[in-house]
């Protein structure tokens, strides 16, 4: 299975709304707690490592790649 690049998720302005609303209330260290148990939750249910391993690289190169 290769990484899936394309938009991929139906009513994404949705699901945005969702994620950014599971974070309030938290502080910012919970927020970036959950967001780390998002990730590796997600990460168990694909499981294949390769795309993982792609997902990381991307992730990487396109945090590199942007100004801070």
């Amino acid at each position: 299975m290769a990484l899936n690049r394309e938009p991929n998720i139906p009513d994404q302005d949705v699901f945005y709304a969702e994620l950014i609303n599971a974070q309030r209330d938290l502080s910012d260290e919970q927020a970036d707690m959950m967001l780390a148990k998002l990730v590796l939750i997600l990460c168990n249910h694909i499981g294949d490592r390769e795309v993982l391993r792609e997902a990381i690289a991307l992730a990487r190169d396109n945090t590199l790649a942007s100004p801070v």
